[in-house]
């Protein structure tokens, strides 16, 4: 076993029994503290996997992405905190990279982000709008805390952020089924608040934006050279924007036919 290390690693999860295993296997060994805050109604083995794992479990109501993620941190005791999802692991390199950090005697920065890279339809992705795909989750306890809007948590930090450079391992959407799912959902925040702000979508959102997307991931960042899983992300990316906008409209719409029949009534 190697020397523990002062990092405390914060999970929040679901029903997470057929992944979460992975994700606490690659902190298990090093990590001084794992803690896991468990949604409260979660019926499956993932309190149990992660009990066997060494992990403080907390069971608490669904506050959102941001306050579960900053009751995670409360309760954490390390110097160094890691937040890590379920469905990702942390490779042998940022391993070494966090061990460098958390041991050396004076930090240079508050927080440091990585690059998160995605295993996708049987593929590792490295290229288009999905890597690097930097991500900021290792901070100095008491430098920062959870913020953003809904279902979009980001790290607020007090201080400098700097750079590791190997990857952190995010095994995505199970299924194609399952990432289609998942667009409509996590853009009604983004509508409410563009509806609310008055601001409309035009032809430029309808057509020129999602064009866009798919040749920045496609052409521009060689999504191209992931095969047909690049080609298909790319697509699903100009296709989310063009649904985002559209769901504005649908909106905006929805909302002048209600004033409509409130007149006429």
């Amino acid at each position: 076993m190697q020397k523990r290390l002062p990092v405390s690693v914060c999970i929040i999860s679901g029903a997470e029994a057929h992944r979460i295993g992975r994700a606490l296997e690659s902190v298990a060994d090093w990590a001084g503290e794992i803690v896991v805050v468990l949604n409260q109604e979660v019926a499956d083995a993932t309190e149990e996997i992660a009990a066997r794992h060494g992990a403080k479990v907390f069971r608490e109501p669904w506050k959102g992405f941001v306050g579960q993620k900053n009751s995670a941190a409360e309760k954490a005791t390390g110097q160094w905190l890691l937040n890590l999802d379920a469905d990702e692991a942390v490779s042998p390199g940022l391993a070494q990279e966090i061990a460098g950090v958390a041991s050396a005697s004076v930090a240079p920065h508050a927080a440091y982000e990585f690059p998160r890279r995605s295993f996708y339809c049987g593929r590792w992705i490295r290229h288009g709008d999905w890597y690097p795909d930097r991500v900021l989750r290792l901070w100095k306890r008491g430098a920062a805390r959870w913020a953003g809007q809904e279902p979009h948590a980001r790290l607020a930090v007090s201080g400098t952020v700097g750079r590791l450079c190997s990857d952190l391992l995010h095994y995505s959407n199970e299924s194609i089924a399952r990432q289609i799912a998942k667009i409509a959902p996590y853009q009604a925040q983004f509508v409410k608040q563009r509806v609310a702000g008055g601001r409309s979508a035009g032809f430029f959102e309808l057509a020129v934006r999602p064009g866009w997307r798919f040749l920045r991931a496609y052409c521009f960042r060689l999504g191209f050279v992931d095969g047909w899983q690049g080609f298909y992300i790319a697509v699903v990316s100009s296709f989310s924007t063009l649904t985002r906008y559209a769901l504005v409209r649908e909106a905006e719409e929805q909302n002048r036919d209600g004033e409509k029949l409130e007149i006429g009534n």
